[in-house]
């Protein structure tokens, strides 16, 4: 946990926000529809309360999916550019931030893995693969 001012925004720059206070938890979730929404092997989220959230700009280009007949998962994304955004949870005890959204380092690091009976067949860690700074180079 830690205690600053870290803001986010998304692609288009229409919509932006600020976290103040308290960062909460950072953690990554390979549950289904966290994968189907971010079409990637796993959400990578941080969890704040909603009185250190704030949207700055753009809250009326926010759109918000609820699928039928769950507790805990929503989305929010920008109606102009389709990048995932912030979404308060259905108890509305919590924010979720998307982390790929932060325009800033949170100085707060991912500390679990959630769901991960549901992760993708095909994930492999990071760690094991190749690494490039920029694009890899061309095969002969």
């Amino acid at each position: 946990m830690t205690d600053h001012e870290v803001k986010g925004s998304c692609l288009c720059r229409k919509v932006s926000y600020v976290i103040r206070g308290d960062l909460g938890i950072f953690q990554y979730c390979h549950c289904s529809r966290c994968r189907k929404f971010t079409g990637s092997a796993f959400a990578a989220n941080l969890l704040v309360s909603p009185a250190d959230f704030q949207w700055l700009t753009g809250e009326s280009y926010v759109g918000r999916y609820t699928p039928g007949g769950v507790r805990h998962f929503a989305t929010g994304f920008c109606k102009v550019c389709g990048s995932s955004l912030p979404w308060l949870a259905q108890s509305g005890k919590t924010v979720v931030i998307p982390a790929g959204t932060l325009d800033e380092d949170p100085q707060i690091r991912p500390i679990q893995n959630i769901y991960c009976a549901s992760q993708a067949v095909w994930y492999t860690q990071p760690g094991f693969l190749p690494e490039h700074d920029e694009l890899p180079p061309k095969k002969p």
